[in-house]
């Protein structure tokens, strides 16, 4: 145990052009366990309506097992770059594993709703730093010439989590109930926390650092202020305090986050109030590095992805469980292929990245999941089921060339010393933005169905037809989201592949100059 405490050097753990065996099989290590993460996300999401009528709540209400998650790991994610330099990265990965086994045993067996939620808050804690982690070792360990192929590789083993999450969730809700979800969870999160003992080698080492826990605060209060006023939309008008007075504290609280990351202590009544007691130079997320237009247009397209895609995870499997009549294992299975595909596209969307450049391979896959986006948008109460799995199929492939390829190029375009906050900046908005996007359409689909519904005369096929519509106008929504992207890829998304010659030689330079 003593030697897994040394960290690996960049030369030990790759050289000719492989990876080493303890580093492989950390990166493995690794790679499960933000697999796992993912898995955690996905899978609750054909097994919702279920706990919605266990529980006897509303789906704007229900949706928060799926939403509360993204945020927290929204909010977990920028506190990556203080962790992985105070922390080594076997201590950040067993006390994540300890935390995600605690709250899926917690949600498996919890009482009531609020236990349960509580459980998802934990796993949620133990995740959010993890992609950020594996992100930040592939980015030390490999060459650039290599980093599409290797965030490709990884990412198909992410997006394995997809294709049989919601699968797997929907089979183990008809066959014994929600709740042995998460007792799978328990024992998973178990298990990874034996391999991370036992094999796990460390990639860093810790040091003394300090973290602007205020700013951690303010992230929670105005995030959460924001998604908390955003879905009381349902059950108040939108004057009602249980709507404004949440989101307008949201709003002065990411206000003041936004301002804190930027503005040094210094002279001024302002300036000292905001940013009191940060250590100068320390923030807790490094806005600087959005000064790279390339970084920031790449961090733009993928918070944008993850905003129109979040949502999708809920209404899908409300419109074909409780619209359609049809189970939650048929639910896992019309969103399979999906998955597959985008499991697939990222490996290849990886290479071509490194073949062709980031432009072409970021036009493709925009322009694809903008046409599977308004093919499924047209879906009414008769549509043929499996027209939504293949729309939605057509989406993950797009999804799978724009996701990793944009983020791989836009932290290629960082220097090598800003990856990581880099790392942290555009996780942390990919996480919120889905955290946001999810609540915001879900709030929309309910509001136009209720109206729908109402304009119908009520009744059983009112509320059926006033559901379909709402499901409908939120992936219209969705479909001017994806199309904005396409535009901003068009105009943004420039340069060459991470392994050309010319690029890499540009490179070279700045880092001789630097």
């Amino acid at each position: 145990m003593a030697d897994m405490s040394r960290a690996l050097t960049r030369e030990q753990s790759y050289a000719n052009g492989k990876l080493s065996r303890p580093a492989f099989i950390s990166i493995a290590i690794l790679t499960f366990i933000t697999f796992v993460g993912n898995f955690t996300q996905l899978q609750l999401s054909s097994a919702l309506p279920t706990i919605v009528d266990d529980f006897h709540i509303s789906v704007t209400t229900g949706q928060w097992l799926t939403s509360v998650f993204q945020l927290v790991m929204g909010v977990m994610v920028p506190l990556t770059a203080f962790l992985t330099r105070r922390f080594s990265t076997r201590q950040i990965v067993i006390c994540s594993m300890a935390v995600f086994t605690l709250g899926s045993a917690l949600a498996w067996l919890g009482p009531n709703f609020a236990l349960v939620l509580t459980g998802r808050l934990l796993e949620a804690i133990g995740t959010g730093v993890m992609w950020p982690v594996l992100q930040i070792t592939v980015f030390s360990i490999y060459p650039l010439s290599r980093r599409g192929v290797a965030m490709g590789t990884v990412g198909m083993a992410m997006s394995v989590a997809p294709a049989i999450g919601p699968t797997i969730g929907g089979w183990q809700t008809d066959a014994n109930g929600w709740r042995s979800i998460f007792f799978t969870l328990t024992v998973i999160g178990a298990l990874s926390l034996l391999v991370a003992i036992f094999f796990l080698r460390n990639f860093s080492e810790g040091e003394a650092a300090h973290a602007d826990f205020f700013s951690v605060a303010l992230s929670i209060l105005g995030f959460g202020g924001l998604m908390f006023g955003l879905t009381n939309i349902e059950a108040y008008p939108f004057a009602h305090p249980m709507v404004w007075a949440p989101m307008l504290i949201g709003a002065i609280g990411v206000v003041w986050f936004v301002l804190r990351q930027v503005m040094q202590p210094g002279a001024g009544l302002l300036r000292r109030v905001i940013a009191r007691g940060r250590n100068v130079g320390e923030p807790l997320l490094n806005l600087h590095v959005l000064k790279n237009r390339s970084f920031t247009v790449g961090t733009i397209v993928a918070a944008m992805s993850f905003f129109a895609f979040s949502s999708i995870v809920v209404i899908i499997p409300l419109y074909i469980q409780q619209d359609r009549g049809y189970s939650a294992m048929m639910s896992g299975l019309v969103m399979l292929p999906g998955a597959v595909g985008q499991c697939i596209a990222q490996f290849f969307g990886g290479r071509a990245l490194d073949r062709f450049g980031v432009r072409p391979v970021a036009l493709t896959g925009t322009m694809v999941l903008f046409i599977g986006t308004v093919g499924m948008s047209m879906i009414g109460p008769n549509t043929w089921i499996w027209w939504v799995s293949i729309c939605q199929f057509t989406r993950q492939i797009g999804m799978g060339f724009v996701l990793m390829p944009v983020t791989t190029w836009s932290l290629n375009c960082l220097d090598t010393h800003e990856v990581s906050a880099g790392s942290a900046v555009t996780n942390t908005a990919r996480q919120i933005a889905g955290a946001m996007g999810a609540p915001i359409l879900v709030t929309t689909m309910e509001t136009l169905a209720s109206a729908r519904a109402a304009s119908l005369g009520g009744g059983h096929a009112a509320q059926v037809a006033g559901s379909i519509f709402g499901v409908r106008s939120a992936l219209q929504i969705s479909s001017v989201i994806v199309a904005l992207m396409v535009l901003l890829v068009f105009v943004g998304v420039k340069g060459e592949g991470a392994g050309s010659s010319r690029s890499l030689a540009r490179r070279a330079i700045a880092h001789l100059h630097h």
